[in-house]
């Protein structure tokens, strides 16, 4: 079936809860150049996939067919994504993106039928066709190494921006033929090397890592304000909040644990150590960082009792009980994980 006509079926449903299904996982292996899909349950690799060089984030299709790899590049800035038919493990097509921009930061609209990326060396968010791989937007962030995305409501984008230690506030608006377009409304100082990004469930919260500063920023968008500034040492490099809105989870790879923040009362909550055995070498892009494991890629399962996180220096993705606050198990990946994400371990399809 061609890619256009999948994409017009209904998209991902659970007919027993996602809570139920222990899933799957895509990492992505920067150092390996390849996609791991893991079966959580056994720790069984199903399939190692060739991406482009530097594979560094991942997005799944709303659908729950498709997986979109963000090709970063190496020493040469990467121009392509990379895109994986989850269902039968193999990678369909490549997008091309006409010029090295390292690409990084993805999300897909609500529908599927658009992707947001970042286009690291040209300071701007793309805005991507899915079917047809087209551009269709290119919108100025005005700031330097926009590096992570994330989608708010009512059409708005923030991007995470490390040369500028800020965040970037795209909004939406209409054309006189009525099609949308985005521009810039405002460029928000958070603090040195901003880079993790992640909006609450309820779209009320942006929530920015820091990781020079060694804090984390937390933007109330009605305020269209930096409501708390939250300590945070250890370079915090990703966040993800969870689908109940009591909690955002930060990857802090020098220091080599995971911090949990109360996202209601926004404080800090626990860190959770990561030990899980000798390291193995520096991450592929950001270089060692001691005897740190280097935990940086962050997904969520579905019940919010859980969490995965890539740790680059050891080839393992940890697996958290975020209820008891620690490790329970791990897996093990290719050389140098980063990206990950969450997906059922069947695609059902509410025909």
């Amino acid at each position: 079936m061609l890619l256009s006509a999948l994409l017009t079926l209904p998209l991902l449903t659970s007919n027993t809860t996602a809570a139920e299904d222990l899933g799957r996982l895509v990492v992505l292996n920067k150092a390996a150049h390849t996609a791991n899909v893991i079966d959580v349950a056994s720790g069984k690799t199903l399939a190692t996939l060739k991406t482009g060089q530097g594979p560094h984030e991942v997005a799944v299709h709303p659908g729950g067919r498709f997986a979109v790899v963000a090709d970063y590049g190496e020493r040469t800035p990467g121009s392509s994504l990379t895109v994986i038919d989850l269902r039968d493990l193999e990678v369909v097509r490549k997008i091309d993106l006409g010029e090295g921009v390292r690409p990084h930061g993805l999300r897909f609209e609500a529908g599927g039928k658009y992707l947001w990326i970042t286009a690291e060396t040209v300071q701007q968010a793309w805005r991507i066709q899915f079917a047809s791989g087209r551009i269709d937007q290119k919108v100025t962030t005005g700031a330097q190494a926009t590096h992570m995305i994330a989608l708010g409501r009512r059409g708005l984008v923030f991007t995470a921006n490390i040369g500028s230690g800020s965040m970037s506030v795209l909004q939406r608006s209409l054309r006189d033929n009525g099609l949308p377009q985005w521009k810039l409304a405002a460029e928000i100082k958070t603090g040195a090397g901003a880079e993790g990004i992640c909006v609450s469930a309820d779209g009320r919260q942006v929530w920015v890592t820091n990781r020079q500063a060694d804090t984390v920023s937390v933007y109330d968008v009605e305020k269209a304000e930096i409501v708390a500034e939250l300590p945070c040492p250890g370079f915090p490099i990703r966040a993800e909040a969870s689908a109940d809105g009591r909690l955002v989870v930060v990857s802090c790879a020098t220091a080599a644990e995971v911090a949990l923040f109360d996202a209601i009362d926004l404080k800090p909550l626990a860190r959770i150590p990561m030990k899980l055995g000798e390291v193995q070498g520096g991450d592929a892009v950001l270089g060692s960082f001691g005897d740190s494991a280097t935990p940086i890629g962050i997904a969520l399962h579905p019940n919010g009792k859980t969490a995965y996180v890539a740790n680059a220096a050891v080839d393992q993705v940890a697996i958290l009980d975020l209820v008891r606050r620690k490790v329970v198990g791990s897996v093990k990946t290719g050389r140098g994980p980063d990206g990950i994400a969450w997906i059922p371990s069947t695609v059902v399809v509410n025909r």
